[in-house]
């Protein structure tokens, strides 16, 4: 994710995540458009230009997810418990197989938190379901 990924649309504030860019909530802009003014690792000459929005030590590369995860945590946010949050809502949104698919999870991993959930997605069957079965010969 890169800078030019944050966007300004009149008093409003957009994050690219997708197609159409996503609104930033209220408390999160002033500390997102500050991040952007003070961003780390751009005192390196090989970093002065860089747009990434977490620009790594490395030139022309991002924060490492690990490196950035640490930092979320000095600053009190638990990205495990997080990262659990989300992926419960989206089994409660999507159907288990989908999401495991998705993100690399193992499908008995996104159907036992459906269940956890109390999800309403326990009768959808993976595969594809656009293909027609072949016929028999009887």
């Amino acid at each position: 994710m890169t800078i030019d990924d944050v966007l300004h649309d009149n008093d409003q504030v957009l994050l690219r995540l997708g197609e159409p860019a996503s609104p930033v909530p209220a408390p999160f802009v002033e500390l997102l458009l500050s991040w952007i003014d003070n961003r780390d690792n751009m005192n390196t000459a090989t970093n002065r230009d860089s747009r990434w929005l977490f620009p790594g030590r490395r030139a022309s590369q991002p924060l490492n997810p690990n490196s950035l995860s640490g930092l979320l945590n000095d600053l009190g946010i638990p990205t495990t418990a997080a990262r659990t949050a989300a992926i419960r809502q989206q089994v409660l949104d999507v159907p288990a197989p989908v999401v495991a698919d998705a993100l690399g999870y193992h499908d008995k991993t996104t159907t036992r938190l459906l269940n956890e959930t109390g999800g309403a997605w326990s009768r959808y069957a993976p595969g594809e379901h656009g293909k027609s079965l072949p016929r028999q010969q009887h």
